[in-house]
């Protein structure tokens, strides 16, 4: 209550503690530059030798690191710092596929030391596709409306997840074989959209054009940094 007996307005409530309020602003650089590069890495490395590209029997000592570390460990922490930048799709598919990685490093770890031996068709491997492809599917939908390099890396990567989850699971070489390419294809695009933010973070204006769709995107225009108060982002009035 206040001094006079009455009770404050809910529109003077927040009028007094918008004014009042003290913001700090703690910038974070674009976290997908890491996460698209390290994604990028490990799905090409991983692709091409399921595309018959290279490999061996040795080839399993020598994928699991790099994909645990720099796909799994990499795409991880970006997701996570996706998190605090307050990206909700990064923080999806970043965190999502850099779990896959992570588990997938260790799956052919097992392999590699002779724990395990890969069965054919790989039922279970099927089923952690089915998984990716639906969750990437929704990630997909959703970067339509955001950025149109980062919707083609992520309908290429879940066409790749589907197909993949069609070959393990029916035994189907074919279907394995278009979804390493799918896989390729989304890794090129990966690093097209993480090339494109990084040049962009570098000379603060556009070089690559990526689509998007709430910011500028013709190449040497600067990039718009939007700061809103108002809607109830973390932001100071201009003047302050």
């Amino acid at each position: 209550m206040s001094r006079m007996g009455h009770a404050p307005s809910q529109d003077g409530e927040f009028e007094f503690w918008r004014n009042h309020a003290q913001i700090s602003l703690q910038p974070v650089a674009a976290p997908s530059i890491l996460g698209l590069f390290g994604f990028a890495a490990a799905t090409f490395v991983v692709a091409a030798n399921l595309a018959g590209w290279y490999g061996n029997t040795d080839t399993p000592t020598f994928l699991f690191p790099f994909a645990a570390l720099t796909g799994g460990l990499a795409q991880f922490l970006a997701g996570m710092w996706a998190y605090r930048a307050r990206d909700g799709l990064a923080t999806a598919m970043h965190g999502i596929w850099g779990a896959f990685w992570l588990a997938y490093g260790v799956l052919f770890l097992l392999v590699a030391v002779g724990a395990l031996t890969p069965p054919t068709p790989f039922v279970a491997l099927g089923y952690w596709f089915i998984a990716l492809a639906a969750i990437t599917w929704s990630g997909a939908l959703a970067a339509l409306a955001e950025n149109l390099s980062l919707a083609l890396t992520l309908i290429a990567l879940a066409a790749g997840s589907t197909s993949q989850a069609i070959g393990q699971l029916a035994d189907i070489s074919g279907w394995r074989t278009l979804g390493a390419y799918f896989f390729i294809a989304s890794a090129v695009l990966a690093w097209y959209t993480a090339t494109a933010m990084l040049l962009e973070s570098a000379y603060r204006r556009v070089v690559l054009p990526m689509g998007r769709r709430r910011a500028p995107d013709r190449p040497g225009v600067a990039p718009r940094h939007t700061i809103q108060f108002v809607a109830g982002e973390p932001g100071i009035k201009v003047g302050q």
